[in-house]
């Protein structure tokens, strides 16, 4: 909902000009919350080869994810 509301931001004040400097309440809501950093929390590994081998080890399922460009379209 965050993102759908700083794109609903984005779009109302795209006619306008740029020059009025960044708005610290803006930040405010668009700023993730501690709650919303599990992600981070989990130690990512870049290497799939070394993924593989600790997987193995652990006897664990191995999550891949990949992508191609940016998440949120292009630039």
């Amino acid at each position: 909902m965050r993102v759908l509301a700083f794109v609903g931001i984005l779009a109302a004040a795209a006619p306008q000009q740029q020059t009025e400097r960044f708005d610290p309440r803006l930040h405010g809501l668009i700023k993730p919350r501690a709650d919303e950093w599990k992600w981070a929390r989990i130690p990512w590994m870049g290497d799939l080869a070394e993924a593989r081998k600790k997987a193995a080890a652990e006897g664990k399922p191995l999550y891949v994810w990949t992508m191609a460009g940016e998440p949120l379209g292009q630039c």
